[in-house]
């Protein structure tokens, strides 16, 4: 029952501090459920990925209710991304079982970018808004990291967020299609994993259910209070906290691997 209070409140405070910011809160919550709640490796990724599909509806509401939810960014985001993590959930299960290798890649890719992100300042300089990818490029790049969301329960539009802001987009256009493209890719890939499940005959590989509802639970009411938040916080400032996060996180994941 601790355990079960405990996800609620931290997905809640996750979700409230990264949904402005277009990040589901998966990312941030992977030490929480290893360290805090005793979540087992194998289950890491299908548990997460449950998050998602329950925490992320309650910020989607908030942004449907804005009309910024059918914009041609979030239709390339999640043609890209929902075959990208049908991919990595199947590489997840038959390639890439060790939890150190998930540390290091996040750690490799959330460091730079994060990096990036404080250091670029308030806003892109104007040619790298002019240079932005074209949508065909962007769903490109959602499917690589949907791969890469699909074998680490993350979820794909975690990463492409800060990709895509680095790259000159504003994140007010970013958030909503980045968390779209999270919970149709999550749901997606937890049927994916149930059906590996089914098909391998291993009950390894599914979610840890009552941890990821109650995961879910915090972070659906977290995530509607920071989409309400969004316009309140400066562009400049939400980039920087972007940043932040995933200079956090890496060195987290990092210290981790090393100790």
């Amino acid at each position: 029952m601790v355990d079960v209070l405990l996800a609620v409140v931290a997905a809640f405070v996750v979700a409230a501090v990264t949904t402005p910011a277009g990040v589901s809160g998966a990312v941030v919550l992977l030490p929480v459920q290893a360290s805090l709640l005793g979540v087992p490796n194998p289950a890491l990724t299908p548990t997460n990925l449950l998050y998602n599909v329950v925490a992320t509806p309650g910020a989607l509401v908030r942004f449907r209710r804005n009309a910024r939810l059918r914009s041609p960014l979030a239709r390339a985001m999640v043609l890209g991304a929902v075959p990208g993590v049908v991919l990595g959930a199947v590489l997840r299960v038959e390639l890439l079982p060790s939890r150190d290798a998930f540390l290091v890649v996040v750690a490799v890719v959330l460091a730079p970018l994060g990096a990036w992100l404080l250091l670029r300042g308030a806003r892109a300089p104007a040619r790298a808004r002019e240079a932005r990818a074209p949508l065909h490029g962007v769903t490109g790049l959602a499917l690589a990291v949907g791969t890469v969301g699909g074998i680490y329960g993350i979820g794909g539009g975690s990463l492409l967020s800060p990709i895509l802001v680095g790259l000159g987009w504003s994140i007010l256009e970013v958030a909503p299609a980045a968390l779209l493209a999270t919970f149709v890719t999550s749901v997606v890939g937890v049927l994916t994993f149930q059906a590996l499940e089914l098909l391998r005959g291993d009950g390894a590989i599914a979610p840890e259910w009552l941890i990821g509802i109650a995961l879910g639970v915090g972070g659906v009411a977290g995530s509607y209070v920071g989409a309400s938040l969004q316009h309140r916080v400066p562009e400049a400032l939400l980039r920087r906290a972007l940043g932040l996060v995933c200079v956090v996180i890496a060195a987290r994941y990092a210290v981790e691997v090393v100790t």
